[in-house]
């Protein structure tokens, strides 16, 4: 159907979602039939008297939404599985939290129609799944956790895996259990600022380990332990958040074996471990008799998921959190436990997993190409990168000035434990942006380091 022209004069917003939302429109209305095919885009362009970024932009929404497919050379038609109804709130599709460390989104539409198939086959027995459940996930579920940990060297017994309705109940779980109100727990010195939050919540006093490139250094770890006498030690040892370090594995087996010698037990928060394809095993793997384990879904599958898979020193321990975890939430949404399975078991969560990693290796080279190295701190598969701050700026006037760019900024504050904030911020290459929008905001944010900040700033 070349001659399909959408009507968005009187449709608010920006005008690729107008376009978007026309095809929605007329799909629910029966003027677009699956397997139509669309106009090409620079001809819509010319009809519709935009530029040819708008129609392309427009056309890539319907993709993420399921309703049409585009094929190079052949052009873009209406799905077969698009949805005669309605088109999803417009509102609820642009609602993003960029101070998140997000993953990139998925933008073909051969894997979003997988992804939707999931949810799909999923309801197709939806009754059981609104039901109470035990805590700690069905059989099946288990199994399924059981698989995917196995990529990260663990093999731990049914009876020590647990799914858990995302890695921050694990983290109150795991600590309300480890320690009391004016108790301590270790961190790094710079770290996930959940676990701030976390900490305070639960009356926990957190204290900083000095770290180096290598995540925390063992002499200043040993040192804690004896001055503060901590319940347990908290760490992100794989693309820590915020500083994106990978612990080598030397210095993991040496954190290890201070924690046995001393008895303390290690909270490992491994939310970045499935992205690094070929990165040091976890804590766990070395020291799996002290270590508790989170394995959250939500940077290697997505956010929106809240499942995450813990696993528990031994049985007795995994006794007492499921416990814990009854009185925080009472079981992980089978619903959602089901769709992870479900994605798991049919390969679509190793095709989102080899997404993230391809889309965030093509980001970071984004990032180098603006930013000079050795001025930040980054991994070739990190979400973000640790921008130390030059030419007089400083974290709060720079986090300002380069809000309006549309990329997540965090000053240093949000991860500082102990000591001054450096000057320095988070910045996040992920979430729902695209390459042009991130590379028009990292351009934007180098040259405005490359001036001094009362200059640059003054044009803000």
């Amino acid at each position: 159907m070349k001659d399909w022209v959408p009507r968005i004069e009187r449709i608010d917003g920006p005008r690729y979602r107008a376009i978007a939302d026309a095809i929605a429109a007329d799909i629910a209305a029966g003027v677009l039939v699956p397997g139509d095919q669309l106009p090409p885009q620079r001809r819509l362009a010319t009809t519709l008297g935009v530029d040819f970024t708008t129609v392309a932009r427009g056309y890539v929404e319907a993709g993420k939404r399921g309703l049409i497919e585009s094929t190079v050379g052949r052009g873009s038609f209406v799905r077969r599985s698009a949805s005669a109804r309605p088109a999803a709130d417009p509102q609820r599709a642009r609602t993003s939290d960029f101070s998140m460390n997000m993953p990139p989104e998925p933008e073909d539409p051969e894997l979003v129609a997988r992804m939707q198939e999931g949810f799909a086959s999923v309801a197709r027995d939806l009754l059981p799944l609104l039901r109470y459940q035990g805590f700690g996930g069905s059989p099946q579920d288990k199994d399924a956790a059981s698989a995917w940990l196995g990529r990260r060297a663990l093999v731990p017994a049914q009876e020590r895996i647990f799914i858990s309705p995302g890695a921050h109940p694990a983290l109150v779980g795991i600590f309300s259990l480890l320690a009391k109100a004016g108790e301590t727990v270790l961190a790094e010195q710079i770290t996930y600022p959940g676990v701030r939050a976390i900490a305070a919540q639960l009356g926990l006093t957190l204290v900083g380990i000095e770290m180096d490139q290598d995540g925390v250094l063992p002499e200043a770890l040993e040192e804690a332990v004896r001055r503060h006498a901590p319940k347990a030690i908290y760490l992100n040892p794989t693309l820590q958040n915020p500083m994106t370090i990978t612990t080598s594995e030397r210095r993991r087996a040496a954190i290890c074996a201070i924690a046995r010698r001393t008895g303390v037990p290690i909270v490992e928060d491994d939310a970045y471990g499935f992205i690094a394809s070929h990165g040091p095993p976890p804590l766990a793997a070395i020291a799996p008799d002290i270590c508790w384990h989170i394995a959250g879904l939500a940077k290697c599958i997505g956010a929106g998921l809240r499942l995450a898979y813990v696993v528990a020193p031994d049985a007795r321990a995994g006794w007492s959190f499921t416990g814990a975890m009854r009185a925080i939430s009472v079981m992980a949404s089978p619903l959602t436990a089901a769709v992870v399975t479900r994605w798991i078991d049919d390969g679509t969560a190793d095709t989102i997993l080899r997404f993230i990693r391809a889309e965030a290796a093509a980001r970071q080279k984004i990032a180098a190409r603006h930013f000079e190295p050795g001025t930040y701190l980054s991994d070739p598969l990190s979400f973000n990168v640790w921008l130390p701050l030059t030419n007089g700026w400083n974290r709060s006037a720079f986090a300002g000035h380069a809000r309006a760019t549309g990329v997540g900024i965090v000053p240093s504050d949000a991860f500082t434990v102990s000591g001054p904030p450096p000057e320095a911020v988070r910045v996040g290459l992920g979430g729902p942006i695209g390459r042009a929008q991130l590379e028009r905001g990292l351009e934007f944010m180098a040259h405005a380091l490359e001036g001094p900040a009362q200059i640059t700033a003054g044009l803000y």
